[in-house]
């Protein structure tokens, strides 16, 4: 079990299952996250719960997008999990976990617009837009 909350504490979740991690370089999920890239764990729908404060959770669709949005406690800010509109998944920003999910990141996608400033230092794959097609 994965388990994660917000900095304030009003709002935490568990996930049973996880698919993967992946952390994206474009340039939205670095606004979202302010920072170098988005780590994101992705896991079914039906494996991801909430434990407390979904009634605190804010989501931000950004407007002619199919799938950007940004979640997050609307008492601290915090970035929190939410679902993808085009997929059965949920995604969770690998921040808010509270413990070590037990899987390490797949790929980075969006390098083609990563930040000039960071360096991508492992040896994951790296895809110049999204991640391969399954």
């Amino acid at each position: 079990m994965t388990t994660g909350s917000c900095l304030c504490g009003g709002v935490a979740f568990e996930a049973s299952d996880q698919i993967e991690l992946r952390n994206c370089h474009c340039s939205r999920c670095r606004k979202a996250r302010g920072a170098a890239y988005a780590a994101n764990l992705f896991v079914p729908k039906r494996s991801f719960r909430w434990l407390r404060g979904e009634d605190l959770v804010i989501t931000y669709r950004l407007p002619n997008t199919q799938r950007f949005g940004n979640s997050f406690c609307r008492i601290c800010g915090s970035p929190m999990p939410r679902a993808v509109p085009t997929r059965d998944l949920v995604l969770i920003p690998a921040g808010a976990l509270d413990d070590d999910p037990k899987i390490r990141t797949n790929y980075h996608i969006y390098v083609g617009s990563k930040a000039p400033w960071h360096e991508i230092t492992d040896d994951r794959p790296q895809y110049p837009e999204g991640p391969p097609l399954a």
